[in-house]
């Protein structure tokens, strides 16, 4: 095994900026079930750090800010409406999900379905196009498990 992971609860966190990072942290909290673990606010109705936890894991986001880190990132609405990344979700039933986030507005990139190495799920974009795929297939489970 490599020394190089540090063995903590979880080893890699997304980081994810928003335009609106106070509405984005309601959306992904209301829609998804993200549970508030830290937030810092900027002073300016923004969001200097945010941790929302989910399950063992975690994201962490803040606010689209013009610095030399901010500067590295785009944001899907600078680029197209595409994403460079996104994130899977683990979830228990992936039809509840689908259906809060057609609630909450959420735009479906790819139709719930059950997918062919195990699991259903689906993909959608938030509030402000991240690219999410949201699904009950565990790949830390045998096939037969699942």
């Amino acid at each position: 095994m490599s020394s190089i992971p540090k063995q903590t609860t979880s080893s890699v966190m997304p980081c994810m900026r928003y335009r609106d990072a106070p509405a984005a942290i309601e959306w992904l909290c209301n829609t998804f079930g993200f549970v508030p673990q830290l937030i810092v606010p900027d002073g300016d109705g923004g969001i200097a750090h945010a941790q929302l936890a989910f399950g063992n894991s975690m994201i962490m986001l803040g606010s689209a800010f013009d610095t030399e880190y901010g500067r590295l990132l785009k944001q899907p609405v600078e680029i197209g409406g595409f994403a460079t990344q996104s994130t899977y979700l683990v979830v228990n039933d992936a039809d509840v999900v689908y259906g809060r986030v057609l609630e909450a507005g959420g735009r479906i990139l790819l139709d719930i379905k059950d997918e062919d190495y195990g699991g259903r799920g689906f993909t959608c974009s938030d509030l402000e196009g991240h690219v999410w795929s949201i699904g009950t297939y565990d790949p830390y489970k045998p096939a037969n498990q699942l």
